[in-house]
């Protein structure tokens, strides 16, 4: 059986001054790509967006095809052929997560490193009302609406001197998104976290995802 027993980046609690301090320390830097290959019923596996059954499916990939898993992550538990799980694998060329109950690696447990080292990782909110994601190649957050539920699809960041929080916000509406330029320098960290919420002043959020911490490449 798959084994589920992964660190986590960072907390949902309050962000300290030290974070960036704290991710240098705690990172691992990614290393050559392992392969995999995709095992199913049959069927085609929907490759999403966040690591969560939820989270929108950006594409299909098929059965018996070979992917290539740059880092792993924790998400919602799913129960696949090869077991049950909470690792979710990142697959760069797909642009998603694939559940790693469905993914034959040769090994139970991990084989790959965490997530949130310039992947490009996304968090999922709120039964995915929200979803985010840092493209740490150019510094952007790509934030989506994706729900017609009223809320608006907000990243709430901060830097890794301490300074925050600062939004992105996607009000446009269902199916939306937003991209946007963020100051983070290069190399620099950031902690961010998905939320559902409302432009008000002060902003008032709802069902926010955990933190992640991210660079600038």
């Amino acid at each position: 059986m798959k084994r589920s027993n992964l660190r986590r980046w960072a907390g949902s609690g309050v962000v300290l001054a030290s974070i960036g301090a704290f991710a240098l320390a705690a990172a691992v830097p990614a290393s050559a790509a392992t392969t995999g290959t995709v095992q199913t019923a049959g069927d085609p596996l929907n490759v999403r967006r966040a690591p969560n059954t939820a989270a929108t499916a950006v594409k299909t990939v098929a059965n018996g095809a070979s992917v290539s898993i740059e880092c792993q992550t924790t998400g919602n538990s799913v129960a696949g052929p090869l077991g049950t799980t909470t690792i979710w694998d990142y697959v760069p060329a797909l642009g998603g997560y694939l559940s790693d109950g469905y993914v034959k690696t040769g090994s139970d447990g991990r084989i790959a490193p965490d997530c949130g080292t310039g992947t490009g990782s996304a968090q999922c909110a709120s039964a995915c009302a929200a979803e985010g994601q840092f493209r740490s190649s150019d510094a952007h957050f790509v934030v989506y609406d994706t729900n017609a539920d009223g809320s608006s699809g907000v990243v709430q960041y901060w830097l890794a001197t301490g300074a925050g929080p600062f939004y992105v916000w996607a009000s446009g509406g269902q199916g939306t998104s937003v991209d946007k330029a963020v100051a983070v320098p290069k190399g620099s960290w950031v902690y961010y976290k998905t939320c559902t919420g409302h432009n008000t002043s002060p902003p008032t959020f709802a069902g926010c995802s955990a933190g992640l911490t991210d660079f600038a490449a």
